[in-house]
């Protein structure tokens, strides 16, 4: 019997990936470098600064960049585009659902604290989680599993009884490693990504109603990924 959903935050929630990317990708063109959908998409899930980004201007000029001074021009530029985004489709009639039917909600995230609880305000979205568990809290961070497990544990919940959400492949490999049923919901940064290692993909989360979940997870479908 599945007791709890358990959300990623960045590019599941709110779509804080698509601003990222922008916001990096203009530092890019600048310095005349090309980064494919692909390459950069595979970095995604395991921090919300992500080393690899700064790694791949540090090889295109042959040289390091100064990474402080880099990662607050970049995040003032990704606040100013997240500051018309709202919600992803479908999370808030999630949520709402959830706890109508007495599920308990955690968030498993490989941001920082401070980030995710201060956006989950801005968008009204804090007072329905149970539990957020965050870059802080953990060691290791996605694609280990000691997020979800920080996340089961804060619930009081057994892997069989949650459901993991997930948009990025570091974060569908945690999921895993922790032994839970996860649904991946690829973003329009990680849709062109193969995420076969998920029991069930859809294209967005107002896919499939909250019971359709639960169904698909108390039957257990592992193996290669079912889509819609």
């Amino acid at each position: 019997m599945i007791r709890a959903l358990i959300l990623d935050f960045d590019g599941l929630i709110l779509d804080t990936e698509t601003s990222m990317r922008a916001s990096w990708m203009e530092i890019y063109e600048e310095a005349g470098l090309r980064v494919t959908d692909e390459a950069w998409a595979e970095i995604l899930g395991a921090s919300a600064d992500p080393p690899e980004a700064y790694a791949l201007l540090d090889r295109h000029l042959g040289q390091p960049v100064d990474r402080t001074a880099l990662h607050e021009r970049r995040l003032r530029r990704e606040l100013e585009l997240l500051a018309t985004e709202e919600p992803m489709p479908g999370v808030r009639e999630l949520i709402r659902n959830a706890k109508s039917a007495g599920l308990l909600l955690a968030i498993a995230s490989s941001s920082e604290r401070a980030w995710v609880i201060g956006l989950l305000e801005e968008h009204a979205l804090r007072a329905p989680f149970d539990a957020i568990v965050c870059a802080d809290d953990v060691e290791r961070t996605k694609p280990a599993p000691d997020l979800y497990r920080g996340a089961l544990a804060a619930l009081g919940v057994r892997p069989s009884e949650a459901i993991a959400f997930e948009d990025s492949q570091h974060g569908v490999a945690a999921a895993k490693a922790a032994d839970l049923y996860c649904v991946a919901v690829p973003n329009r940064v990680t849709r062109c990504l193969d995420f076969d290692g998920a029991d069930l993909v859809v294209s967005a989360l107002s896919e499939r109603t909250l019971q359709a979940y639960l169904d698909a997870a108390s039957r257990g479908r592992h193996g290669p990924a079912s889509r819609l």
